[in-house]
């Protein structure tokens, strides 16, 4: 018989070596992972939209109808305690004044003609040349007399005051914010011919809506930006808080007093008013944390000892666009995995990322 042949030495070696390898569990793959450490916030920020307003201002108005014949202020021109403002055409009331004045002089010679008539009947009476009724009724002309005078002297300083309301004065320094009224109109009495804001203390005028209104009280302190250039900044002092919100934005008004404001804060500067407010302690995580399994929400907590993951239960209590706020399932210090959280198993080793670690 023919002898089979040998394998060869090095074959063998191989063959025995790739067995062995087979064996052998392939190494565990440690996946790097970006994560969160969970920090429950006990205060929440609000920003709200408003302007720079007077926190005094007055429409001034004529007492009378007339044409205006001057108008000696414009928007934004700085008028000091009385200015005069405008004027209307006096015409009229200066010929009531001289009729007035006419109707003095004529009871002011009744009244004398009365007084001298009086005098003799009292002077007849006395020698027994007059009657006692006679006298009486001289002595009632007088008094009728006297009081046509009075009356006519109230006429003229009426017509004279009606006179001053021709001319409109600014009753304390400010700056014209608006003007309503042009030369050459014909204006009724209480018709806003110019608005005038007080000079000196300034509101920043927010609508905060009324379900944020609850621990407001007067005194409470806010922060006000200027919109235009934020770094320009200063305090302010909730003033006024509208009684009741309006039905259409369920909104109220409220009204800070600004802390020595700079001059960039000009009436009318659009501002954001912000505070900050004390809220239940809440955790807020990104939506790309929510792993929704088997009808439930979960998340990915990871075991720092052991460097591997495991899902947890939680409650979430509202949900946003880029976040949603958690009620139960999590406490502080938690490691939470932030994204990839449908390629994880329970159990997977992991490895945290030290730029996405927060």
């Amino acid at each position: 018989m023919r002898p089979l042949p040998r394998i060869p030495a090095l074959l063998a070696l191989s063959l025995l070596a790739a067995c062995s390898q087979s064996d052998e569990k392939p190494p565990e793959i440690i996946r790097p992972v970006l994560s969160m450490v969970v920090e429950p916030q006990t205060s929440q920020t609000f920003g709200f939209a408003g302007s720079v307003e007077p926190q005094f201002s007055a429409d001034l108005a004529f007492r009378l109808l007339g044409r205006v014949v001057a108008r000696d202020v414009n928007v934004g021109d700085i008028i000091a305690k009385g200015t005069t403002i405008a004027a209307l055409d006096p015409t009229a009331l200066e010929l009531a004044v001289q009729a007035a004045k006419a109707e003095l002089s004529n009871a002011e010679a009744q009244f004398a003609n009365a007084a001298a008539s009086e005098e003799r009947q009292r002077q007849l009476l006395a020698a027994a040349n007059a009657s006692q009724a006679v006298f009486d009724a001289a002595q009632q002309a007088r008094k009728a007399a006297e009081a046509g005078v009075e009356r006519a002297k109230a006429a003229l300083a009426k017509s004279q005051e009606q006179l001053g309301y021709t001319r409109l004065f600014s009753d304390f320094d400010g700056v014209v914010t608006a003007v309503g009224a042009e030369v050459g109109q014909t204006v009724s009495p209480g018709q806003t011919i110019v608005t005038v804001a007080r000079s000196g203390l300034r509101d920043a005028v927010v609508d905060i809506p009324d379900r944020l209104t609850g621990d407001l009280a007067v005194g409470t302190p806010f922060e006000i930006i200027l919109q235009s250039l934020p770094s320009i900044q200063t305090q302010a002092k909730l003033r006024e808080l509208a009684p009741q919100a309006d039905s259409s934005t369920r909104t109220r008004r409220v009204r800070l007093t600004l802390t020595d404001p700079p001059q960039a804060f000009r009436l009318g500067s659009t501002v954001t008013a912000t505070r900050v407010a004390k809220v239940a302690p809440t955790i807020e995580l990104p939506l790309s944390a929510l792993l929704q399994k088997n009808g439930g929400d979960k998340v990915w907590i990871v075991d720092e000892q052991t460097s591997s993951v495991s899902t947890r239960d939680i409650t979430i209590a509202s949900k946003g666009a880029a976040s949603f706020t958690i009620t139960e399932g999590l406490e502080a210090g938690m490691r939470v995995v932030t994204a990839g959280v449908h390629s994880l198993v329970e159990g997977q080793k992991v490895r945290i990322l030290q730029g996405g670690a927060t």
